[in-house]
Order: structure tokens, then sequence, then C-alpha cells
């Protein structure tokens, strides 16, 4: 949807705000501009339009004054982790991060000085996060490090995978008893196409003492889900049941970095109030919307299927986000002649993909895997002919890569 419909067609209220910050009207102060300052943990009516939204997806109370916008959910992300990266106890810092993983967790925890205790999902299992796996990656790192944190991706990129609410419970229990702070990054929960979506917010909420006590910072952003703006720049994080010192060094550091992009904050002010029913820009919304829904369940279905049907490949029903992560069967020889080149096998591939065919996807090596094990991510959201002849392309290829390489 693009975002011009958003402001004013959609929500005159808010155009009317957004009016005011574009000093439209010339009887407004200089201040009123988009040009301006915020205060820097955001608007405060943005603030609460986004407490407002969690309160209405969760059915558990949410609060302004826990919520944090900024310059997209990196930023967030990237000032949580900042909270962490102290000694304990004479131990450097560790956090627990899922393998294959969004490249931004273990870049900026490598800036911060700070250990990724790297665990793998189980991709036999639909990639879902086990008990056992977080135990041996927790022992693992907890020799040498003070692990302070796990993170989880949900829905997840680059897997596409939705943890279910008995995954999510014994993540949370996993957590608790082992003293950690769960970061959710929960930006693709608006993308998701054949499960339902419990924020561990909610669940936290819903298991109880002593679980509803624990403290958590969750994820969201403008540049997923139905509005898709990430040129926009524009995000926030709730983060709750903080030591009041810990609340305040966070905000001290992000006064340090003034505010978040003003024009942004009102992006999100939109997207944390869609169209509703009576409304009159709901219709058009809501057909809009739907088209949305329909073209991601119908990419996924066709990605599944396709993949499947190589040779070679296999992939996990993609349940959300807005990518496949298909793995990949690679001869010896092709390996070989990979190690020759001084790249990866899945490197590889994926640049002989993209000059025989001009697909572009990414080698699985960017996100991590298990150890001789290959995979590549693409997206699915192009229209449906152009997705198509994409997977025509690789189906094609593949075959004669095979063949050049049994």
């Amino acid at each position: 949807m693009a975002i011009g419909v958003l402001f004013g067609a959609v929500i005159p209220e808010v155009w009317e705000t957004l009016v005011a910050y574009l000093s439209i009207n010339p009887s407004l102060p200089s201040h009123s501009s988009v040009g301006a300052y915020s205060p820097p943990l955001g608007l405060r009516t943005v603030r609460e339009r986004a407490a407002s939204y969690m309160r209405a997806r969760d059915g558990v109370p949410a609060a302004a004054d826990d919520v944090c916008v900024g310059a997209g959910a990196s930023d967030v992300i990237k000032s949580v982790l900042t909270v962490l990266a102290g000694e304990v106890d004479g131990k450097m810092p560790a956090v627990m991060i899922p393998i294959p993983q969004y490249p931004l967790f273990s870049g900026a925890l490598a800036e911060l000085g700070i250990k990724p205790a790297e665990y793998y999902l189980d991709e036999a299992n639909n990639w879902a996060l086990s008990p056992e796996e977080l135990e041996r990656s927790w022992l693992e790192a907890s020799q040498t490090h003070a692990v302070r944190a796990l993170v989880v991706i949900n829905p997840g990129n680059p897997t596409g995978q939705v943890l279910d609410r008995k995954n999510i419970e014994e993540i949370i229990k996993f957590a608790y008893d082992h003293h950690l702070f769960i970061l959710a990054d929960e930006v693709y929960q608006e993308n998701i196409v054949s499960k339902p979506f419990y924020s561990f917010k909610k669940v936290m909420h819903e298991m109880g003492a002593p679980y509803s006590s624990m403290e958590l910072a969750s994820f969201l952003t403008c540049s997923k889900g139905w509005a898709a703006e990430c040129g926009l720049r524009s995000g926030y994080v709730e983060l709750l049941r903080l030591q009041p010192r810990v609340k305040a060094a966070f905000v001290a550091g992000r006064g340090v970095m003034q505010c978040p992009t003003v024009l942004g904050q009102c992006v999100l002010d939109c997207v944390m109030k869609p169209p509703t029913l009576g409304e009159p820009s709901y219709p058009q919304f809501s057909r809009e919307l739907a088209e949305v829904r329909r073209t991601l369940a119908e990419r996924t279905k066709t990605a599944y299927r396709t993949f499947n049907s190589i040779p070679g490949y296999s992939c996990n029903p993609i349940d959300g986000a807005m990518f496949a992560f298909p793995r990949i069967e690679l001869p010896a020889r092709a390996q070989a002649v990979a190690h020759e080149k001084n790249m990866t096998p899945d490197e590889f591939y994926c640049y002989r993909l993209l000059e025989e065919t001009g697909v572009c996807v990414v080698p699985g090596t960017g996100f991590g895997q298990i150890p001789d094990t290959f995979h590549f991510r693409t997206t699915i959201l192009h229209p449906r002919e152009e997705f198509q002849h994409m997977m025509d392309s690789i189906r094609n290829f593949h075959h004669k890569f095979l063949q050049e390489y049994a």
C-alpha cells in the first residue's frame, strides 16, 4: 500500500496531525515542522498509539512509557544490545542468537564486543527452537562468558517459520531458568499466512507468575507488514520490567542520538492505527490488505511446491515473513571447484545462478547454517508471472548444474 493512501485518505485525524507537523497552517509556530527535533524516545502521541496497538493485539496492558521509537527496528535493537555490553563478574558478555539469523544481530554484537552464542534452529522440525539445543548453546558459551540474553526471531528471517505457542512457552521457561533477557524480533507479525501469531508478551502474561514478571524487549517496524515503508525508517521497542537503573541507562543512551526521524514517526502513527469499519477509507484499505495477504499466501505455496519438486532441493512450509530458505544438495565436484575459487559451495552456486539466469538470491552462508549444509534465501513478493519465471529459471539451472558437476 502506498503511504500516500495512508496520509489523509485513510486516517483523517492523522492527516490533520501531519498538516500540523508540516506547518501547512501558517498560524502554527515554526517548531511544528517535521524538521524539528522530537523527544529522544519519540513523540508522546506516537508512543501512545503504539501502546494502544499492542493492547488491541494482546489484550494485555501496555504503556507509552515502555515504548521507544527509533529509526527502524535495527536502530532500537542496537540500543538494547548496547545495554548488555558490560562485563559480569569478570566475564565478557554473550548473547544467544539463532542460526540461521538476520545478520543484523551478529554484526551488532561484533561491533559491541559481545560474543554471539549460536544455537541452531531445527530444520527437520520446521525450524523450531529445541530446548536441548538452547541448553547446549548456553552451556558452551557460559564456560567462558556471561550469557545475558536470548534473541528469538519470530516469524523467522530467513526461514519463514512461525513458532507455535507450546514452543514459545518452552523458550520462556528456558530463559527464566537461566536468568536471560529475551529480545523478541517480531517485525514480521503482520506477514503470516498459515498460523496464529503469539507475541512473547502475551504468552508471558498468560503463563502467569513467575514468567509474567520477566524482562522483555519486543520489536516492531514499519518496514514489514502491509505498510512496508522501509525507506522511511521507523520502528519501536517495547521494554518491559527493566530495573530502574538499566532503564535510565537506556534512556540516556537514546538521548545522545537526539531523536528518530519525525517523518518516520508520522508513518508509524498511521500504521499503528489502520482504518476501521465505518471510516471512509476502510473499504479501500480492506481490499488492498486482502490482496496483500492473498498474494503472500499464493507465493508461499508456489515456492514450497516448486522447491520441493526439484531434485536435490527441500524446503519447509513457509508460515510467514517474506522469504523462502530452501536447502540444496550440491555435488562433491561442485564443492571442490568452489573451494578452488576460494568460495563456499553455496556462494559458488548462487553466483552461477545469477550469471546464467539473472536470478539474484543470497547464499545461506550469509545467515549461518549447520556445517556441510547449503541454502539460499529468496524473496517471494514478485508479481505472479515474474515469480513463476524465476521458479522455472531456478529449476532449469539446477538441472544443468547437476549435469555439469555430477
